[in-house]
């Protein structure tokens, strides 16, 4: 049976308000009857400068989310970002600690030509960088897994490639069949390729032969005004979304190895949209997975761009928030339960 986790990311409210740490995290996940927990490693505000939701690397710490996620039977997964030679060494060290078997990460971008974000009113990412690639980004992250790809057989763990924002999935299977490595292969995000123009079933089918892990996420378009293109993408509990999530499941199950599905909630979330419209075959908003939507909130009590950082705004949006994010965790849940069941006849 298709086994179902839980990416920390879901509920960063909760790890950045010091609500939540990555013992609450599994204790929460098994609560709602999740089988294994992603566990991201990525700095953010308020969490561990280093190993962000994980709170640390050292032997005695990791010794007791290895015993806490053991207790339950857990599989666990590591999140990342970028391919500098040292970190990802020492990421894989930590992912060998917790037996898992699967790290995600993501190529750096170099762009042509770059537009910096204004960092008021909160950031849509850390990158905070719209642009188009430079061509050689893809070939210096090559020559970058190339070098990770013995210590990944070493420790006999697996490097999944993401569809982080900026990537086609036409970019990214090409850089999978140069790497010809049975050590690489790619992360497909439901929700992701929305951020280059490009229908998420679209990229489903051409990523799911090379996919080895998922983030599973819904989206909506909605207006933003400050936005230059008038619009972001934003993050919504599954099934309340306009991704073709049925669809895209189907794909996964039919032309991938996959026994894994992650839900990755990214709920409340906007994200801008990096590339130049049309970059992914998607030429403006309006149709398919691009319908536009009413915001979240009215525009004059929170932007879209403080979603991510209620906190930011009040601290009774950021109590509002923090419940909302749970519920849609529970519904996210439920909600990929359902669909696993009906595609196999439960």
């Amino acid at each position: 049976m298709l086994k179902l986790g839980l990416e920390t990311e879901s509920l960063h409210l909760w790890f950045q308000n010091k609500r939540m740490d990555i013992f609450g995290f599994i204790e929460k996940a098994h609560e709602l009857g999740f089988d294994g927990v992603q566990i991201n490693v990525v700095p953010d505000y308020n969490l561990d400068p280093v190993w962000g939701a994980l709170g640390g690397n050292s032997d005695e710490h990791l010794k007791k989310v290895k015993e806490l996620i053991d207790k339950y039977n857990l599989y666990v997964e590591i999140d990342t970002r970028n391919l500098e030679y040292d970190h990802l060494v020492e990421v894989i060290k930590v992912a060998d600690k917790l037996g898992a078997e699967i790290i995600r990460s993501y190529i750096p971008i170099k762009p042509l030509k770059a537009e910096a974000l204004s960092g008021e009113d909160g950031a849509y990412d850390f990158a905070k960088v719209r642009c188009d690639f430079d061509p050689n980004s893809f070939d210096e992250g090559i020559e970058k897994v190339k070098k990770l790809i013995p210590v990944l057989q070493k420790y006999r763990i697996k490097l999944a490639l993401e569809n982080h924002e900026y990537e086609t999935s036409e970019e990214l299977v090409d850089v999978v069949k140069k790497l010809n490595s049975k050590w690489v292969g790619l992360h497909y995000d439901f929700g992701n390729s929305m951020m280059v123009w490009e229908e998420p079933v679209k990229a489903a089918e051409n990523m799911a032969p090379y996919t080895l892990t998922t983030h599973f996420k819904d989206h909506i378009i909605i207006e933003d005004p400050s936005d230059k293109y008038g619009y972001v993408v934003c993050g919504v509990p599954a099934g309340e979304g306009n991704i073709d999530l049925e669809k895209t499941f189907a794909i996964m199950m039919e032309k991938s190895s996959l026994t894994r599905i992650n839900v990755e909630m990214c709920y409340p979330y906007c994200a801008q949209f990096k590339r130049t419209p049309g970059t992914g075959g998607v030429e403006k908003v309006g149709e398919g997975a691009f319908k536009v939507e009413k915001p979240l909130y009215d525009y004059n009590v929170m932007r879209p761009r403080q979603y991510y950082y209620p906190q930011e705004v009040s601290n009774e949006l950021l109590e509002e928030l923090l419940q909302k994010q749970i519920e849609g965790v529970e519904k996210s849940f439920k909600y990929l339960k359902k669909l696993r069941d009906n595609y196999f006849g439960k």
